[in-house]
């Protein structure tokens, strides 16, 4: 399953109080439930779910209710200065609204304290431009003049920025640019401006993509099913703008992952998402979904060796431990902060540390939800004695209520 499926809470909180839906929790994606008349159009080529994935045909934009293109990653400039990224691009598909899109930008710099983050909507099919053959060219344009929620035919972006606590690092807020996710085949480029910064940056893999499950499909039962795969461990090099007229050449690693399917509602309690990249070469994600009351209804992972294959974790193959906690001075919200995972048939512990302890998003203006999601740094052991290291990244939703 997904790196639980997203919260989109949704994008257009208000094209959807048109269709005359109601919020319901989400695996990474609080997505409320339409009524009959707002199912999504069939797609042309609509196979019987699950199907073998085939690439880079499924790369791009899907007719489903729900989708989403999901970067993260570590960035190291000359020097040694050290930077976190998020970006996402949403897609959302109701009968014959416009299509719905949102979008999240964020960056960590720990050695200045610092964490922003903006978002953005927009509404209609040109956001997409992506071949017929494969790959994405998905672009989300600068805000516009008018403010407010389009109606059924009508589109119009939007721009919000989080909140910037610490020193200022140059002001991106309103950026005139669009933000663009482009690629295919383990060639992206991303490219984003606004409060955060700039980044200009080019991923590059020659692993193939990892197929969550075994074959990609995951099995929600009566809330629907999904597709998911990920690439895992990516190059990167671009330039990060700290001012608009000052940029850091950086590289290092990401990580990306590509959801899609006719879910709507899983489980009531949120979740916690894992994903980290160890200096062995391994990559690890691992999910927790909580129903209500926290009570933990659905436990999985995906284990990436150095060669590329992937190996399904069941719950009993891995123990999330809760170190420590944050409570969050915007929202009140009480989170999960350290955390050590354990696999005994690898004879591996490791103990994540987030960069920084706020790290948290208020989306309500896009998605409808308030996460945490944030660089940590991993260290670690394996049962021959020797140390681990690496970089990772965790989401947490469901404890902003």
């Amino acid at each position: 399953m997904s790196a639980p499926l997203r919260h989109l809470a949704l994008v257009m909180a208000a094209l959807l109080a048109l269709a005359g839906c109601t919020n319901g929790g989400v695996l990474r994606a609080a997505v409320p439930t339409p009524v009959p008349s707002a199912r999504p159009n069939p797609s042309p080529v609509a196979l019987p779910d699950p199907r073998p994935l085939t690439f880079p045909r499924e790369e791009g934009p899907h007719h489903r209710l729900t989708e989403w293109w999901y970067y993260t990653g570590h960035l190291q400039a000359t020097g040694g200065r050290d930077f976190g990224f998020e970006f996402v691009m949403f897609r959302a598909e109701r009968g014959a609204f416009p299509v719905a899109w949102a979008s999240h930008f964020a960056t960590t710099d720990a050695t200045a304290g610092t964490f922003r983050y903006e978002q953005r909507t927009e509404f209609g099919p040109q956001v997409d431009r992506s071949p017929a053959a494969g790959g994405f060219d998905l672009t989300i344009e600068p805000p516009a003049d008018t403010a407010g929620f389009p109606g059924p035919g009508a589109s119009a972006p939007a721009s919000v920025p989080g909140p910037s606590p610490g020193p200022s690092a140059g002001s991106f807020a309103g950026a005139q640019v669009p933000w663009v996710m482009r690629g295919g085949g383990g060639r992206d480029l991303l490219s984003a401006a606004g409060s955060p910064g700039r980044i200009e940056l080019y991923l590059v893999t020659d692993r193939s993509p990892v197929l969550h499950d075994g074959d990609g499909w995951i099995d929600l039962g009566p809330a629907g099913g999904t597709y998911y795969y990920s690439r895992t461990r990516m190059t990167v090099n671009g330039k990060y703008f700290t001012a608009p007229d000052t940029h850091l050449p950086v590289s290092g690693l990401a990580w990306f992952d590509h959801q899609w399917g006719d879910f709507i509602a899983v489980g009531a309690g949120g979740w916690d998402w894992f994903s980290a990249q160890l200096d062995d070469g391994r990559d690890l994600t691992i999910s927790l979904v909580h129903g209500p009351g926290g009570v933990e209804v659905l436990d999985y992972g995906t284990l990436v060796a150095a060669d590329g294959s992937a190996r399904h974790l069941t719950a009993d193959q891995f123990k999330v431990t809760v170190l420590g906690r944050w409570t969050s001075s915007h929202t009140g919200a009480d989170y999960p902060a350290g955390w050590r995972i354990e696999l005994p048939s690898q004879r591996v512990t490791l103990e994540l540390t987030p960069t920084l302890a706020d790290q948290e998003l208020d989306t309500t203006a896009s998605t409808g939800a308030t996460y945490w999601e944030g660089e940590v740094t991993i260290d670690g052991t394996c049962g021959d004695g020797h140390r681990l290291a690496g970089r990772g990244y965790v989401e947490l939703t469901g404890y902003a209520r």
